[in-house]
């Protein structure tokens, strides 16, 4: 007796799509982008297109009475030359707001970076498909998310059941851009990065922009915001300034405002929240550019640390102490005539004692314990009755 399913080929569109903001055809099928065609043609950095390529946040959403869905795509694994291998990038199968099951997809192409000299190579690879059964026979709704860290071409969806899109309803939409600690850096799975976890606990939809390793207070990025649509905002701004050594702090403060201007350009009376960096402590008081260190890549572990020299603060080099007080200063001045922005201060999301019971692994990233810290003290903070975020907010402040 034939038990096979009749499957259904639905057509991937953007209907069934959250939290990409462009979508691209490719030979092989659809490539969800973060980043808009024409912001991406404002820059040849390697490191923000693997970035904003990366689908965090991103999920196919659906009505359906199927017990099996299965999603083909083209995964791009990351390898990094003389560093352990990376796990591979996991889907969420989200059903009626539940975690009903999780998995992967073998294979696909790889990008190898040589972090000693910036290059990267990519070899093709194939196609492979990821699979969930046993699912209710009921109508329900289903989100299946993306790997956050893993580029993800789309290439076909199939059910044994119809599909319906489902429109936007009445959830309040967070944009929310960072660095790759709000990308997802080590965090177990899509639905527990950091931005992920926060957003369900608060009720609203996520519009991820975070980038990992490009969070610099790009233009493009400011009019991105400024044009997508949005009924909360956040931006965390510091630790990829110093990671990259970019600007020193005559540039940082007027950049700041020139990003913040930019948004509300499009937003403004959004409410609007200013994060500054979590506890770091390689870059506290010590200013970049990071480096890797490999001297640890024997155990099986890469490691991160700060090549600045402390001194050089006194010609305006960064460290995430002087951002911090420069983002407090800047806030504080621009509230006066703006009651909907507002300030947190990122150590009461990761702070001393938190390093001290979940340290960095890699001196930069907090592992998946510290993102679901991180996430529901966000969620605690912006999301209370006299919060940034709650929805009967009215006035001016700190969330710090």
């Amino acid at each position: 007796m034939n038990t096979t399913p009749p499957w259904t080929t639905t057509p991937l569109t953007a209907d069934l799509l959250r939290g990409a903001l462009d979508l691209e055809r490719t030979a092989h099928g659809l490539l969800p982008h973060r980043l808009p065609g024409w912001a991406r043609a404002q820059y040849a950095d390697g490191q923000l297109a693997m970035a904003e390529s990366q689908p965090a946040g991103v999920r196919l959403v659906f009505r359906t009475a199927a017990t099996a869905v299965e999603l083909d795509t083209l995964p791009t694994k990351r390898v990094y030359v003389g560093a352990p291998p990376r796990p591979g990038g996991v889907y969420d199968l989200v059903v009626d707001g539940q975690l009903a099951a999780q998995g992967s997809v073998p294979g696909g192409s790889t990008l190898t970076i040589d972090m000693t000299d910036g290059t990267a190579e990519h070899h093709q690879g194939r196609p492979g498909t990821v699979r969930f059964t046993g699912l209710p026979g009921r109508d329900k709704l289903v989100e299946l998310w993306l790997p956050h860290n893993e580029t993800t071409e789309l290439i076909a969806l199939r059910t044994d059941a119809p599909v319906e899109p489902v429109p936007a309803g009445d959830r309040r939409v967070w944009l929310h851009h960072g660095s790759s600690i709000s990308h997802g850096s080590d965090a177990a799975s899509p639905t527990t990065t950091w931005p992920a976890l926060a957003a369900s606990l608060g009720g609203v939809d996520l519009v991820n922009l975070g980038l990992g390793g490009s969070a610099l207070l790009d233009p493009f990025t400011a009019r991105t915001m400024r044009d997508t649509p949005a009924d909360l905002i956040s931006v965390k701004i510091g630790i990829n300034i110093v990671n990259a050594d970019l600007m020193r702090l005559r540039a940082f403060g007027p950049a700041v405002h020139g990003f913040l201007d930019t948004i509300r350009d499009g937003h403004p009376d959004t409410p609007l929240l200013v994060v500054s960096p979590v506890l770091c402590p390689i870059h506290e008081d010590t200013p970049g550019p990071s480096a890797p260190d490999f001297s640890t890549v024997s155990e099986g572990q890469l490691r991160f640390k700060a090549t600045g020299d402390p001194a050089e603060r006194a010609f305006g080099k960064l460290t995430l102490n002087v951002i911090r007080d420069e983002l407090s200063s800047l806030v504080r001045q621009r509230a006066a005539d703006d009651p909907n922005l507002h300030h947190l201060d990122g150590r009461d999301l990761y702070g001393e004692q938190d390093f001290a019971e979940l340290p960095l692994p890699d001196g930069l990233h907090p592992d998946a314990a510290a993102h679901r810290r991180i996430g529901e003290r966000f969620a605690a903070t912006a999301f209370a009755p006299d919060g940034p975020f709650t929805a009967s907010h009215d006035g001016a402040g700190t969330a710090a």
